[in-house]
């Protein structure tokens, strides 16, 4: 006899990777995607992602767990007291792993699938129930073989929320041409790494090197956004002509800001520069904090027809020494990246910033000349969301069907 489900609606258990806040976002455009898709009401409950509590807080989520997200057994007691019919985990190779063991089916997310060599193969659900893989602008060789070992993989486009509103795609950045950007917003993401001992080097260095730089061109108005550092907790710059706020932004917010300022300064991650694309906001990449961004500004300048990235002094790290080191595995190129970033905040941080303040003025008066802001977004299509969100109800309303018989 079957027993009947103590919800009336299916629950669907959620976890993204505590790595910056790509997760995060693409978490967001997901439940709202899967709230307005579904014949029926949904629940949700959150796994670990400690990170993205405070900014899915307006989703709704029913309840969030402590549990390890590699923690089997933990995960399991989790999906047998809230009977979860599906997982959607983006990111978080573990946690898919953990579901599928306690019999949930699940949906994996990979934003990064040009990321990974025969190094990282033992890391990734390769046998999860659906794979999505998002398309990227290039694919390296060294991935192919590790994505052709995946038992159920779907390609998904861009995992992102859609946009209310589009301006022209050709709409200068503004700082050149006779037309000074007003607003301006920098983004340095969720900054955290499970590998990463101090995760403030990295603001530290930057931030201050883009706000002179705006502030040189007659920026009025800039909002610094991210998982900031004490120094960086007070609302308002005082110190600067300019206007300066500070504090994280939740992903709607978020996204009203980019669709109201006129220039993105953001460390490259991958959805914040889909979610700038897909709104035709002139983007600059800031240096990178890691492998993905690496990647990830290239493939931003090479679609928009513009070298909007900026790059760090050889003497932080050299960027060709790092993709060399990635051919073993993710984790060699971070630890240069890391140690990189951490010796030049400590040791020489008066002239890190200057260098990289140069590089971004250099930057905006390129992206002044304009490009293709939406060309990105373009490429890699912008429907993953709605795709993602299929794969995630056929499973949880089929096992929710099985489960009442």
């Amino acid at each position: 006899m079957q027993t009947q489900s103590p919800h009336p609606t299916p629950t669907i258990a959620l976890t993204g990777a505590e790595f910056g806040w790509g997760s995060t976002g693409k978490l967001s455009a997901l439940i709202a995607t899967l709230r307005d898709r579904s014949p029926v009401p949904l629940r949700f409950v959150g796994i670990a992602s400690g990170l993205s509590r405070s900014l899915l807080s307006a989703h709704g989520i029913d309840r969030w767990y402590d549990a390890s997200a590699d923690d089997w057994q933990a995960v399991a007691d989790v999906a047998r007291r809230e009977d979860v019919r599906a997982g959607l985990v983006v990111l978080e190779g573990p946690a898919a792993v953990a579901l599928e063991a306690a019999g949930v089916p699940t949906v994996f997310v990979d934003s990064l699938p040009f990321l990974w060599t025969k190094g990282d193969r033992d890391a990734l659900p390769t046998d999860v129930s659906v794979y999505c893989a998002q398309r990227c602008v290039d694919l390296p060789d060294e991935c192919r073989d590790v994505l052709a070992s995946i038992t159920n993989l779907r390609w998904v486009e861009a995992v992102t929320a859609v946009p209310d509103r589009v301006r022209a795609a050709d709409a200068p950045a503004g700082p050149v041409h006779g037309r000074p950007a007003r607003r301006a917003l920098v983004s340095v993401g969720g900054l955290r790494s499970p590998t990463l001992t101090d995760w403030t080097s990295y603001p530290r260095l930057v931030i201050p090197a883009a706000l002179r730089a705006l502030e040189s061109l007659g920026v009025q108005e800039v909002h610094v956004a991210g998982n900031l550092p004490a120094e960086y907790a007070a609302d308002t710059d005082h110190s600067s002509p300019m206007h300066v706020t500070y504090g994280p932004l939740g992903h709607q917010a978020f996204l009203q800001r980019l669709a109201d300022t006129d220039v993105l300064l953001t460390s490259p991650g991958l959805t914040t520069l889909l979610e700038a694309g897909a709104r035709a906001t002139p983007t600059v990449c800031l240096p990178p904090q890691n492998l993905s961004q690496i990647f990830n500004g290239r493939f931003h300048s090479r679609a928009v027809g513009a070298d909007v990235r900026v790059a760090w002094p050889d003497r932080v790290f050299s960027e060709a020494d790092v993709l060399r080191d990635r051919t073993t595995a993710e984790e060699a190129a971070l630890r240069l990246i890391y140690a990189g970033i951490a010796t030049a905040a400590d040791e020489d941080a008066v002239r890190t910033r200057a260098e990289v303040r140069d590089g971004i003025l250099a930057a905006l008066r390129r992206a002044g000349s304009g490009a293709g802001w939406t060309a990105l977004a373009d490429t890699v299509g912008r429907n993953g969301a709605a795709q993602v969100a299929d794969h995630v109800l056929d499973l949880a309303l089929r096992t929710a069907t099985a489960a009442r018989g």
